[in-house]
């Protein structure tokens, strides 16, 4: 019976080898088969990694982009900005140029207007000394109106109002007016021989002719 029994054990043994044999071989499977798997779920991560990090570099370079776009529009702004300050600038200095030249026309024709009424005063005063009789020039009332007279040339002459050389100078249309012609051998041929009114000229400007005898 013993001996029936060991046998028994022995083939039994076999059976059991076997079947560890069959699970080691099935767990093998399953290892290689998540093995398998492994690979699969780490490409598809890395495809989900590649897309994620091309996006994020497409949307950057648009942002980027956008960003330009909005930097030039700022400086074309800026640019015509400057451009419109610059065009105002420049028509405020013109107009300051022209005001001034208009102020200084209109000064000039106010003076000249003044001057005009004040020169007939002059002639007078001319007239009326050269009239004086010699044994009165030294008399008070003379050397008065001689004072009053000279200040008054004095402050013409302060305002730019000289009187015109005319006797004994050659004939000038500019600054001369004829109004009698001689024949005098004496003198040379065009030349003021006579000045009847004095002329005078405001800086530049003639502001009465002088009226003169020429010698032709």
């Amino acid at each position: 019976m013993e001996n029936k029994n060991l046998e028994e054990d022995r083939e039994e043994i076999p059976v059991e080898e076997t079947e560890d044999v069959d699970r080691n071989s099935e767990a093998g499977e399953e290892a290689s088969g998540q093995a398998a798997d492994i690979p699969e779920e780490m490409e598809e991560s890395g495809e989900e990694a590649g897309d994620c990090e091309e996006g994020s570099v497409k949307e950057g370079f648009f942002k980027k982009k956008k960003k330009d776009k909005k930097e030039d529009a700022f400086k074309m702004k800026i640019e015509e900005l400057e451009d419109r300050v610059k065009r105002q600038m420049a028509e405020f200095e013109n107009f300051r140029k022209r005001t001034d030249r208009e102020k200084a026309a209109m000064f000039e024709t106010g003076a000249r207007s003044v001057i005009e009424k004040i020169l007939p005063v002059v002639d007078n005063f001319e007239r009326g000394l050269a009239a004086v009789p010699e044994d009165e020039k030294e008399s008070a009332f003379v050397e008065g109106m001689n004072k009053v007279y000279k200040q008054l040339m004095t402050e013409l002459d302060n305002m730019g109002v000289k009187p015109i050389e005319a006797a004994g100078k050659e004939f000038d249309p500019n600054f001369h007016n004829a109004v009698m012609h001689v024949e005098d051998e004496e003198y040379g041929e065009n030349v003021v021989m006579e000045e009847f009114q004095k002329g005078y000229m405001h800086h530049d400007t003639v502001i009465r002719h002088s009226m003169v005898k020429v010698v032709n």
